[in-house]
């Protein structure tokens, strides 16, 4: 598995990081959601590079041009909840994308032990195609490794991308070693070094979910 971490080169991404982090600007949920959009955009984008392209022919009404479009098939998966925002930003890029929905979530079994439940997958088949796998925060690593593995049984994708906006050093090196596959490329704007005894990413910026959708019971 290949990595990317984005904010190595300082781009415009640093100043949506540093208001998703921000305790004060973390009040405004409709901000929060509209700043992980803008990242996801922009990741997309860094993810838009690595594609094929092929020429097509434009008719304008001067002439014909000839531009160089993707010609790869995608699906954009996403993990619920916290994800749907990530999502949004990264189909607004990849807006002819077909679409995969996964939930997977922490069943704790004491305060600092969990595993991962993975109850529901809609998603189209995945041969041959581009596989984008969005889910804003990467602690463990464990959730977005079982999606990984989920989704195998729908067929093999050309490549997979997995992006995640804020990682922890633990949950990278757990996935860059337990996903060996060349065919797979992980995509994070930022990495802290650190998880809690509960599994958080610090210094992080909280749940995400909770702060794009509000508290759950």
């Amino acid at each position: 598995m290949q990595i990317n971490i984005i904010n190595r080169q300082d781009s415009v991404i640093n100043n949506y990081l540093s208001e998703i982090r921000d305790v004060d600007v973390q009040t405004d949920p409709l901000r929060f959601r509209r700043n992980i959009e803008r990242i996801g955009s922009l990741m997309a984008y860094e993810v838009s590079k690595t594609l094929s392209y092929s020429p097509k022919d434009v008719r304008t009404p001067l002439g014909v041009a000839t531009v160089n479009v993707p010609s790869n098939e995608i699906v954009v998966g996403t993990i619920l909840r916290a994800g749907l925002p990530m999502h949004h930003g990264v189909l607004d890029v990849f807006d002819h994308a077909q679409n995969c929905f996964i939930s997977a979530y922490r069943k704790y079994i004491s305060p600092n032990e969990f595993e991962i439940n993975l109850e529901y997958v809609a998603t189209a088949h995945l041969d041959d195609k581009i596989l984008i796998i969005a889910d804003p925060m990467l602690a463990t690593g464990n959730s977005i490794e079982a999606t990984y593995q989920a989704l195998k049984k729908y067929g093999k994708p050309k490549h997979t991308h997995i992006m995640s906006i804020l990682g922890a050093q633990p949950g990278v090196d757990y996935l860059l070693n337990s996903i060996k596959d060349e065919n797979v490329t992980l995509w994070v704007a930022a990495v802290d070094e650190q998880l809690n005894d509960h599994k958080y990413i610090v210094p992080g910026l909280g749940d995400a979910g909770d702060l794009a959708y509000g508290y759950k019971i």
